[in-house]
């Protein structure tokens, strides 16, 4: 109900702003209350007339221009409030003209709600964290006009959060656990520390264990030192959970830890994952095992080494219930990865 009601107060705000520059040319702002103190206003830019959220800070060192985030429909920008300023440093997120102002609202809400929670966050941090939450935005917009993962991607996706909280329980520390989750940022692997990797699979079969290699780079471990693959599997259970079941308890478990939380949340936009159309995953998952098995001499795959040269690119299915190996616990895994 917060999140209709800082919506409908958002849009409200657009409404009445949108004939109030008379043809002059400039910015008409309105602060936006109770969801944060004057740092945050509604505002349209004139004469162009499109939608911004405007975050204000009190002393913080903005990048150049060129460097700050620009994507399909949004940019951000510096800008100058005058009086009505209040002294302090401006940013801008504004609605390119022609950009969706559904998808400019879904964004400009989950800046909002970064920004709520970490009101008590260093102002540094907090602009850190305001850059890197659109920046997020920025590569979530790269991938088309989709706003939600497909079967195929939301099974992924749930094996690999099973994973991660699996590393977490284990001891290894949350901010550890969740830098290294460099799939959401197209990583060749889903997990990398130091020197070493994890690559997750996950599937819903009940027969076998079919998995997609997605390039000769995948599984060689001549480039990744230990390399393990994950195999994780799970199933269709009325009484399991559902993906954003999963993301929210996973945000509980790492309450006390911001910083991991944070973090969380952005990886979950670079991987496709947005909390506005979380209605739309109906399916729930019950964790059956997790099989961790190390990649090495002996081990079932397709490499660059392993193919002849005119060989520069491939996809491969692996049958990994047929591979014969002894497993590895999650534990004993990260210890030879190095990070425990």
């Amino acid at each position: 109900m917060a999140r209709q009601t800082e919506h409908d107060q958002l849009l409200s705000a657009w409404r009445a702003l949108g004939g109030s520059a008379g043809g002059a040319e400039g910015w008409s702002t309105i602060p936006l209350a109770p969801t944060g103190p004057r740092r945050l206003r509604a505002g349209r830019h004139f004469p162009g007339n499109e939608e911004a959220l405007l975050v204000g800070f009190t002393s913080v060192r903005v990048p150049p221009a060129a460097q700050l985030p620009q994507g399909q429909g949004f940019l951000v920008s510096q800008i100058d409030l005058g009086a009505e300023g209040g002294g302090m440093l401006w940013l801008a997120l504004s609605r390119r003209t022609g950009g969706s102002l559904d998808m400019f609202t879904m964004m400009a809400l989950d800046v909002i709600a970064t920004l709520n929670v970490g009101s008590t966050t260093a102002e540094d941090r907090l602009f850190q964290l305001f850059l890197a939450r659109i920046r997020a935005w920025q590569d979530f917009m790269r991938r088309g006009t989709d706003t939600t993962l497909g079967p195929e991607a939301e099974i992924g996706l749930f094996g690999e959060l099973v994973f991660l909280r699996g590393m977490m329980d284990a001891g290894l520390a949350s901010v550890v656990a969740i830098e290294g989750w460099v799939g959401p940022l197209n990583g060749i692997q889903d997990f990398v520390f130091g020197g070493g990797a994890v690559e997750v699979k996950t599937t819903i079969a009940t027969a076998g264990f079919p998995a997609t290699i997605g390039s000769l780079d995948q599984m060689d471990d001549s480039t990744r030192q230990p390399l393990f693959l994950a195999a994780v599997r799970i199933r269709l259970d009325p009484s399991g959970m559902s993906l954003p079941a999963l993301i929210d308890d996973t945000r509980t478990f790492l309450s006390a830890d911001p910083a991991a939380q944070h973090m969380l949340n952005i990886k979950l936009i670079h991987a496709g994952y947005l909390d506005a159309v979380s209605e739309h995953y109906k399916r729930t998952f019950a964790h059956v095992s997790t099989k961790v098995l190390r990649v090495e001499d002996g081990f079932p795959r397709l490499t660059r080494a392993s193919v002849p040269a005119q060989v520069i690119a491939a996809r491969y299915e692996l049958e990994i219930d047929g591979i014969d190996a002894g497993p590895v616990a999650v534990r004993a895994a990260l210890d030879q990865l190095g990070v425990m």
